[in-house]
């Protein structure tokens, strides 16, 4: 099976975004922030980030995505041909 919550978490961001710091974290001061290297699930890039990582890797693989259907991939070699979604 797939976690989903866990692979939102592999995708980096490519814009500055920064949080507030958690409950529970002693900063002493109430004026900092964190800035975010990886997405968070619940964050409304973070869907959006975890399709262009997903891609990028399967396109790697070499799979190609169907001009029809964007989240159709398709891999073909000889006689084989896979198709993921």
């Amino acid at each position: 099976s797939l976690d989903i919550r866990q692979a939102y978490l592999q995708a980096t961001i490519d814009e500055d975004l920064y949080m507030r710091v958690p409950p529970g974290v002693n900063s002493g001061n109430n004026s900092l922030v964190c800035k975010l290297r990886r997405s968070l699930y619940g964050l409304k890039q973070a869907g959006r980030e975890w399709g262009l990582l997903l891609t990028s890797f399967l396109v790697s693989w070499g799979f190609v995505r169907s001009t029809i259907d964007v989240c159709l991939y398709i891999y073909r070699s000889g006689n084989l041909i896979l198709c993921g979604c």
